[in-house]
């Protein structure tokens, strides 16, 4: 049997095959929102750390065929901008949402979209959706505030109201009959990518590392860790046999970190891992490992489960390096409500976690 694993990779794609008719799995630009009611309003995309609004990273179309009420079904992954919100152990600056419809529903068609681009005149971004909500012309997330002299233009934040009159709005709000025919770059929003995904081909045995393998290893190290801080003379005073266990354990981190290039090594260039609830996801690092009580449960009471993982080779298509900090993680871990609930009736906020790469890793 091959792996259970599916990969992402990157690629260009023409702008209309991104847009939510065709329910893309893609990397930047603005959302291409599935469901359209209960969107995740400016409160809930804010930085848990600096508090100014996070920026859409990417979306995975991940339909449950065996659940007719998750016949579409999308995860919608936002991040901050602000490099220093990435210090190590730092969980504030991500969110991520899970929308899902029935095939049956009052946005799209019950059959599948056309293979074909759309009327010439009908590509253009459109920042109102179906049922009227307006987007912010800068991020493109839900924009309840309005310009108060042309009250056209829609904008999530106060932030991005400024973010855009710097940007051309202030000459062409009160000329314009059409606000989002061009739409200025704003310098805000990442790259925008179509993400292929592809499985992952049979790996060699003893090539992986699971959660287990790696959760034991940690535990062996950490006991001998204690053994040593127990004595009051440390590590000087253990005998013999501990010390030679200790020394077997000195490269812990240099053998999870090659187990993790090893899987890899086959596909560098993967920008995600999705395998919902078959296999854990590959850490990057021994360190910041979460604990089963450190992932919190579904709002509805059930148990999240591992879903994706994003990898760290994603940020060289973001454009975000920098000669002081960058945006930077060693992988980010995705984990969804089992039981896949809809209990919101719209987008339910899930959890993710960042895994940094330590010094010894680098």
């Amino acid at each position: 049997m091959g792996s259970p694993v599916e990969l992402g990779f990157v690629e260009q794609a023409a702008p209309w095959r991104l847009r939510s008719a065709q329910f893309p799995s893609k990397v930047g630009g603005r959302p291409a929102w599935l469901g359209e009611s209960g969107l995740p309003g400016p409160a809930e995309l804010r930085c848990g750390r600096c508090g100014r609004p996070c920026a859409f990273l990417l979306q995975l179309y991940a339909p449950l065929p065996a659940r007719p009420d998750a016949f579409h079904r999308g995860l919608f992954l936002f991040c901050c901008r602000q490099p220093a919100c990435y210090r190590p152990g730092a969980q504030g600056p991500l969110r991520v949402f899970r929308s899902q419809l029935p095939r049956e529903n009052d946005t799209y068609s019950y059959d599948p979209p056309p293979d074909a681009p759309p009327p010439e005149g009908q590509t253009r971004v459109s920042l109102q959706l179906q049922c009227g909500a307006h987007l912010c012309r800068v991020c493109g997330c839900l924009g309840p505030k309005v310009c108060s002299k042309c009250h056209r233009a829609h904008y999530c934040s106060k932030e991005h109201q400024t973010v855009d009159w710097k940007s051309g709005h202030k000459l062409s709000c009160a000329q314009s009959a059409q606000l989002d025919a061009v739409i200025p770059d704003h310098k805000f929003l990442f790259p925008e990518y179509e993400i292929v995904i592809e499985p992952e081909e049979m790996e060699t045995p003893g090539d992986g590392q699971t959660d287990e393998g790696t959760q034991k290893d940690l535990k062996e190290y950490e006991a001998l860790e204690e053994a040593a801080g127990s004595t009051s003379e440390g590590f000087e005073s253990l005998d013999e046999e501990v010390l030679e266990a200790m020394a077997k354990h000195e490269t812990q981190e240099d053998k999870i970190f090659q187990k993790f290039k090893n899987r890899i090594a086959a596909e560098p260039e993967q920008i995600l891992r999705y395998c919902r609830g078959r296999e854990g996801p590959i850490w990057i690092s021994g360190e910041n490992i979460p604990q089963m009580k450190e992932i919190p449960h579904c709002s509805c009471g059930a148990q999240r489960i591992f879903e994706f993982q994003v990898m760290p080779q994603l940020l060289t298509h973001l454009k975000v390096d920098s000669l002081g900090e960058s945006i930077d993680w060693g992988t980010l871990v995705v984990y969804t409500c089992a039981e896949n609930c809809n209990l919101a009736n719209g987008y339910m906020e899930e959890f993710i976690w960042k895994q940094d790469i330590t010094t010894d890793s680098t």
